[in-house]
């Protein structure tokens, strides 16, 4: 028996420096092993094999063809074969177990051969700890098919998603890799011991270690963690939100650039399929638009965006406007898509009627008191109207598309018309070459009795409206109802506009005749320039200025302060803020007082 004295390199050639001379030389890669046949022989069976062929054939080299593991791998076998200690850790073990699988360093050759002892380190040591199953199923994918045959990458996967599963509070491994447990803190309260505060582990705290993965090896964890059964749909719901996190560059041009375009879209792809099936309550909207957005860019396959768009349709009512801004694509003229967030809103009140009809089936209640016990409705009704604001700044954006939106949510969602109204002026400021038919139409799909107070004032001084919805928005105010003559009422709503414009216009030129007309005397003005009225109940004790019609006439044309608390007179209401309520040395304050008064929600 020889005796070994070094293991040398030098200028790719690796020798054994012995007593003996070598009398094998061994080709990995491009490194040369000098060797020895028998302690290799006595180890390897595949050795045995290739060395009788070697001596058929007259060489002494023998060329290990596609050798798994490249020289290192066979460097860690032949060490074995001499006896020589070797250091296995988490990140040689794969390779050094395929290069023995490789060499057929099996039992049936020498008891205890190398693929035993490997076999006992990766069972009691390596699939013990969560950081090195980890690492090691990150080895595997350069040693494919070998590692796969060896059952080592699902033996990793099986190890990873079982401890994803225990209980935190029995989890005692360090987590995220170089973060550990915290110690025990020791409370002290008066000098003496008052409790142990134990720093407890997240649900989620292996989300993190696995985003090092790579995408198919990730794919596989996933799904052996929810074919477990014990992970909430929550936690994996955040664990695919890291790993996009993780993955998904910031910028477009990353996303679509032609380097890592495929790696994307496998990669949204991916996600989409492990989402969990729980209706998407695992999953926050904000995060389902946002990979929407992505898949939209990458291009994913339509089955996918499908996907996702019905599952953010169960959780509209917890988007924000923000996130409904997905960017049109060529060839729209749009800046953003309409029409996608058109189909998740109809398929938002599709499912609400489907859960609705389910409801009803069951506690036999009307459509009223469903929709009040669920305030999800409301929710997208509001943030609909603010992406319709939004929206509305788009020049290219159509009456038709405008419409459309705001019609598909239904009236018992939209209690308050504010947002709305707000979104319809904007699409007013945006759009000016609209007609006459037109922005009638759009100020048709607004109820102005469903505007609130500050909404109404407004309205009312917004010269973008049609003037009669002015003249409605301040009747439905309060400042002057319609209704009290039922001949001016069937006169608004059957007359023209054009009709109604001419005959507000004549009665203004009458109302100003008035005014020059009228004399008031000093007495009855007090210093602040408005009319002193006494006992303001009695119409008779008060001074009536104007003639009803044309005071009528007149609070349609002018803006009245006037809130639901004042009293009302029935022959001086509103009078007190129209002109013929100012002395003439008092205009210029009472234009200023009405501009103090005058309230703006824009």
């Amino acid at each position: 028996m020889f005796r070994l004295l070094a293991w040398l390199e030098y200028s790719g050639h690796k020798y054994v420096i012995s007593d003996l001379a070598t009398d094998v030389t061994i080709i990995v890669g491009e490194v040369k092993f000098h060797l020895h046949k028998f302690p290799l022989m006595s180890k390897s069976n595949r050795v045995q094999k290739l060395v009788l062929k070697a001596s058929e054939e007259n060489s002494d080299e023998i060329d290990m063809v596609d050798f798994p593991g490249g020289p290192k791998a066979f460097e860690i076998c032949a060490k074995f074969c001499y006896g020589m200690t070797v250091t296995l850790n988490a990140y040689n073990v794969v390779a050094a177990r395929c290069a023995a699988e490789y060499l057929e360093m099996t039992e049936d050759v020498d008891r205890g051969n190398l693929i035993f002892k490997i076999e006992v380190f990766i069972n009691s040591s390596i699939l013990h700890s969560w950081k090195d199953s980890i690492i090691v199923l990150q080895t595997t994918k350069s040693l494919l098919p070998w590692s796969e045959n060896l059952k080592i990458v699902g033996r990793c996967i099986d190890s990873i998603a079982s401890k994803t599963s225990v209980d935190p509070a029995n989890v005692t491994w360090s987590y995220t890799y170089n973060r550990k447990l915290s110690a025990p803190e020791i409370i002290v309260k008066g000098g003496m011991k008052y409790q142990e505060k134990i720093e407890s582990v997240p649900k989620d705290w292996w989300v993190e270690d696995i985003c090092e993965l790579e995408i198919f090896l990730y794919k596989r964890v996933m799904t052996a963690v929810k074919s477990k059964g014990r992970m909430d749909g929550a936690i994996i719901g955040e664990a695919l939100k890291t790993y996009a996190v993780r993955w998904l560059p910031d910028s477009v041009d990353a996303l679509i650039s032609d380097v890592h375009s495929w790696r994307n879209k496998l990669l949204v792809e991916t996600i989409v399929c492990l989402l969990p099936s729980d209706k998407g309550v695992s999953c926050s909207c904000s995060f389902l638009l946002k990979l929407l957005k992505v898949a939209i860019l990458v291009g994913v396959d339509d089955s996918a965006r499908e996907d996702l768009m019905n599952r953010i349709s169960l959780k509209l009512h917890e988007a924000s406007v923000k996130d409904l801004l997905i960017p049109a694509r060529s060839p729209q003229t749009t800046i953003y898509d309409v029409g996608m967030v058109h189909s998740i809103v109809n398929q938002c009140m599709i499912n609400e009627k489907c859960s609705q009809d389910l409801d009803l089936g069951k506690n036999d209640v009307e459509c009223t008191d469903f929709v009040l016990g669920h305030g999800s409705l409301l929710s997208v009704g509001k943030v609909i109207d603010g992406y319709l604001e939004e929206i509305a700044r788009d020049p290219n954006l159509s009456l038709a598309s405008f419409i459309d939106l705001a019609r598909s949510i239904p009236e018992f969602a939209r209690p308050v018309h504010d947002g709305l109204y707000k979104a319809i002026d904007m699409y007013l400021k945006e759009h000016l070459s609209l007609t006459k038919a037109e922005r009638k139409e759009l100020c048709s799909l607004m109820d102005v009795k469903k505007l609130t107070m500050d909404a109404s004032m407004h309205a009312a001084q917004n010269d973008r409206l049609p003037l009669r919805v002015v003249v409605q928005v301040r009747a439905s105010a309060g400042v002057q109802s319609l209704n009290n003559n039922p001949r001016d009422a069937s006169r608004s709503t059957t007359n023209t506009e054009e009709e109604w414009e001419k005959t507000a216009a004549e009665d203004c030129n009458s109302i100003k005749k008035q005014m020059n007309q009228t004399k008031i005397k000093e007495g009855e003005f007090p210093k602040n320039g408005k009319i002193l009225r006494k006992d303001s109940r009695n119409s008779k004790s008060g001074m009536q200025l104007l003639p009803s019609r044309s005071r009528r006439i007149f609070d349609k044309l002018w803006v009245v302060g006037k809130g639901h608390g004042e009293n009302k007179s029935s022959e001086t209401s509103g009078s007190s803020q129209s002109p013929t309520s100012m002395v003439p040395g008092d205009t210029k304050s009472a234009a200023s007082s009405a501009k103090h008064r005058r309230h703006s929600i824009s």
